[in-house]
């Protein structure tokens, strides 16, 4: 059974082993298969006291510096990088890049860089979802240049990861820019068969259970298990936990979840 391990998150999990770091950023670890980089250099540091890697593929969940910019730690062990085409736009926070700061040509001198749009079988079973359709409301932050101007970026790159199990599917979530309810009706879709297990970052940061109840209440009968990680309000986090129970999953850099 595939189990992911958190490399590096806004929090650490557990007092074990010991020296595990947080920072603002997301990445996580299936088997040699590395799912975003965080930022800082917290993951490979994590990554070697878990005793986790080399990682033969790297998947980048979207373009955003938080879940990009530790690439190089990665890069000499690992041969193919799968990512969107738009992860590579220019991204911006008002005037603040917030986009990844490697060029694709830059890349490409390294690993072989794949895009995709569709779905790609990465290894049995686990899947990286291309461009999610979106028919309820996104999680959009920042802006892109069209045109000469700044405008709201959709974050079209924003993918998961998909991996099959005997009963249904699990979710691994970088940011979910592209919203937690389309995310999971898209795998369902692709897959015909339920999703079971979310783990990641969902974008949940309103200020209020009101605004965020309604997604609560599509997902309540529909998942089993939720783990939610780094750009998970605080106020998500309690409305979740208030309403799975047990099914919510605290966890941190340093977790284990068998998928």
């Amino acid at each position: 059974m595939p189990t992911v391990t958190i490399l590096a998150d806004n929090e650490v999990k557990g007092s074990r082993p010991k020296g595990l770091r947080a920072e603002w950023g997301f990445s996580a670890a299936i088997d040699d298969l590395l799912y975003d980089t965080g930022q800082t250099g917290v993951a490979a540091h994590n990554a070697a006291l878990l005793d986790e890697g080399p990682f033969e593929t790297i998947v980048l969940s979207h373009g955003h510096y938080d879940h990009t910019t530790a690439l190089p730690d990665f890069l000499d062990d690992a041969d193919d990088l799968y990512c969107h085409p738009a992860a590579f736009e220019g991204k911006y926070h008002g005037d603040e890049p917030i986009g990844m700061r490697y060029d694709r040509e830059w890349l490409e001198s390294r690993i072989d860089v794949k895009t995709h749009t569709d779905p790609v079988e990465l290894r049995p079973g686990i899947h990286a979802l291309g461009e999610i359709p979106r028919e309820y409301p996104d999680s959009r932050t920042g802006e892109i240049r069209e045109d000469g101007e700044l405008v709201d970026d959709p974050v079209r790159d924003d993918q998961s990861l998909a991996v099959e199990s005997s009963d249904g599917v699990s979710l691994v979530l970088g940011c979910c820019h592209a919203g937690l309810r389309n995310t999971i009706a898209y795998a369902e879709s692709v897959f015909d068969r339920p999703v079971r297990t979310v783990v990641g970052g969902t974008h949940l940061r309103a200020d209020s259970r009101e605004a965020i109840a309604p997604i609560v209440d599509w997902l309540d009968g529909r998942i089993e298990r939720i783990a939610p990680t780094h750009c998970t309000g605080q106020v998500a986090r309690r409305a979740l936990d208030d309403r799975f129970g047990e099914a919510f999953v605290r966890v941190g850099a340093g977790s284990r979840i068998d998928l």
